[in-house]
Parts: structure tokens; sequence; C-alpha cells
């Protein structure tokens, strides 16, 4: 089993097999995690963004440092940390001003896996856990279709059953991962009769015939996510793939979504940590009028404006990390969390493009990466308008 780069006080729960780690040890995990980023990813990012897309050896080099899976439990492949030493990747992956890869973490790890671990069966989480853990699997899950995006209930794609297999039909669209994934949660209609009862979801194993890989569509920002069109003609999946139980998918969905959303905020949090910090470099280097942009009034106020929403909404993504791991953290609550950070790095990123002036709207800096990237977060995950109903609906109903 892979090891963390963890102290030798790291113990084991005999209980629920969950390392318990103090703050040393997250301290050495965060800074193995940078060192990671500076010498494999820092080097090559610009030119992954050109080329749109980057090399699937990646993800192996991750799984190999211990990145991705990290709250998986042991028994399966995993690491056995607790979730919030996952946020930690996240974490440092967003402030890097990696955006793609870390939306792509995200679903690896903090979506795909857990619907696994929830769901699968014993033989699933077995197979496939462990191929994620060390990226001899890239995993995607594939909801959205052409004319259906929040509205999963009505999606299109079909699963027929034929003896012990299904044959499935359709496409999806927007597939974060959709280039490189070898396993795809895929939401399907079982019953086209039902709405949210005829869901069922698989385990898609992209190597069997009837699968294929569309164009990998050129994004705003982004632009070295494997973002894709994957289409299913009379593909055949065997019984034992379908995860959940039959009719279960949206169920499944609605209960794995808190955690989607509330690791999406994690990384809208570091994200917001990050271009702030480039800022304030800059314009402490930036000279105008002999004055350094930074001492400028305007220039002070703003970051003092930017400084207390992130760490307003740090803190709210951290209690809600919290509830989280002790198994309380509500679908409205994540709602709101990924409402609020997802608002605030918009901000944030527009107000630190603005403090660069001309060279901010130049490609050669971080900060126009990080403008353009920052805004899907309103978008994925659902959109702000659709955070802003589920959180209605938890005050005053339908």
């Amino acid at each position: 089993m892979r090891r963390l780069p963890v102290s030798e006080s790291t113990q084991m729960t005999a209980t629920d097999s969950v390392m318990k780690l103090d703050d040393a040890d997250v301290a050495l995990f965060r800074d193995s995690v940078r060192s990671f980023l500076e010498k494999e990813v820092e080097p090559h990012y610009d030119d992954w963004e050109r080329a749109g897309i980057w090399p699937r050896d990646l993800w192996r080099t991750m799984g190999e440092n211990g990145f991705l899976c990290v709250d998986m439990p042991a028994d399966y492949g995993g690491m056995g940390a607790p979730f919030d030493l996952s946020c930690v990747v996240v974490e440092e992956v967003s402030k890097a001003g990696y955006g793609a890869l870390s939306s792509a973490i995200c679903v690896h790890s903090d979506i795909v896996a857990p619907y696994i671990l929830h769901m699968g069966t014993e033989e699933q989480k077995h197979y496939w856990i462990a191929r994620l853990a060390t990226g001899d699997a890239v995993g995607a899950i594939g909801m959205t279709e052409p004319g259906t995006g929040s509205d999963l209930q009505n999606i299109k794609t079909n699963a027929v059953r034929d003896g012990d297999d299904y044959v499935i039909n359709g496409q999806k669209t927007f597939i974060t991962n959709g280039q490189h994934c070898d396993l795809l949660i895929l939401a399907t209609k079982t019953d086209p009769k039902q709405q949210a009862k005829g869901v069922t979801l698989f385990t898609v194993d992209t190597s069997l015939p009837g699968f294929e890989r569309g164009r990998n569509l050129d994004k705003m920002g982004l632009h070295s996510g494997d973002t894709s069109e994957l289409f299913f003609n009379d593909m055949r999946v065997p019984s034992d793939a379908v995860l959940g139980g039959l009719g279960k998918g949206f169920a499944a969905l609605m209960d794995e979504l808190p955690r989607e959303r509330l690791i999406m905020a994690v990384g809208c949090v570091a994200a917001s940590d990050g271009m702030l910090d480039w800022t304030i470099e800059y314009t402490m280097e930036r000279r105008t009028f002999g004055e350094p942009v930074a001492k400028y009034q305007n220039s002070r106020f703003a970051f003092a404006d930017m400084k207390t929403e992130i760490e307003l909404n740090r803190a709210f993504v951290e209690k809600s990390v919290n509830r989280y791991m002790n198994g309380d953290l509500s679908t409205e609550e994540a709602a709101m969390c990924k409402l609020a950070s997802s608002e605030m790095q918009g901000r944030v990123a527009d107000c630190c493009l603005q403090l660069f002036g001309g060279y901010g709207y130049m490609s050669e800096y971080k900060i126009s990466r990080a403008y353009v990237d920052a805004r899907v977060q309103r978008i994925y995950g659902g959109t702000s308008e659709i955070m802003k109903e589920v959180i209605a609906r938890s005050l005053v109903g339908r």
C-alpha cells in the first residue's frame, strides 16, 4: 500500500480505519503536494493549456505520489486518510492556478470514488477504487446531455435489459476527464415511463465496444482539461455494472451532491487566495507616478475587501467540511457554500485582473488564465440559479 508522507505519530483507528493526523502531518502532506506541483506541473502547464490536454501519465504520477483518492479506505486500495486531507490536494492545486487540474481531480477523487464507495458492491469497490487511487484508471461522471443540463430526471440515454446484459444508447456532453476516462459513472434511463425512479447508474468500463469518445471540447477556460462528448451505440454492459440498484440513480445523485459542491467550494476559496497573493506581489513591484500600485488607497481597500470575503468564505467552508466529516452536511448548506464561494471567486478574479492593468489581459500572466477559469465555477456542479432554488426550497418549499 502506498504511504502518505506523515509523521511517526500518525495512528490508524481500529474502529473506522481512518488515519488520525495532527497538524504536523497535514503540513508535511501539504508541502509534498506543493513540491510535486512545482516539479511536475509548473514547468509544463502552459504547454498543456496550449495543447488542450495534459499527458495521461500525469494521473499515474499523481497516484504514485499518493494524491488521488486520499480519503478512500485502505481496505479498497485508498489511503485511509480523513476527508480534510483530500481537501488539501484541491486547495494546493487551485491556489497554484491550475484550474483545469483541480476540476479533474475533484471529479476523479471526490465525486467518482465516493459514488463507488457509498453505492458499489464489494466487487466494484475492490476492483475500481484501487485503480482510481493509483491513477491506472481515470474516473468521470456522465450526467449532462445536450438537451438536459440540471434536469436529470429527463435524461434520454437509455439502458435496456437483454439477457444478462444491458444495452446502452445515447450521448453525454461537457464530461470532465472524458478523453482520459477508463471508468464512467453513467446516468441512464432504465424505465422511460418514470422520471426520477427510472434513473439507474452504471459503472461503465470505457474499453467496451460501443463506447465512443467525441471531440475534446474547445472551452473559454480550463483549456488543458479534457471536457468531452461521449457516445453510446448499442454498448453492452453486464448487469453487475449497475451501481446502487435499479432505479436508484436519481436518489444516489442527490445524496452525493453535497460533497461535490463542497469540494468545489474548497477550490474556489483556495483559487481566490492564490489570485490575491499574486496581485499583492505584482502591485508591490509595479510603479505608477513613482509609487508602487499597492500603496494607493484604492488598491489597499480592494485588498482589504477581498481578504475579508475570502476569510468569511473560508470559515463557512471549514465549518461545512467539519459537518460533512461528521455526516450532517445538508444539501442546502452545501448549496449555500458553493453559491457563496463561486460568486466570491468571480469578484476576486475581476478585481485582481483590474489591479494588474493591461498586463492582466495578457496570457503570459497567470491572472488572465485564472480569470477565465473562474467563470465556470458558477455554472458546473449546479448553476448559481439552481443553488438559489435549492436554498429557497429549504426555506419556503417549492
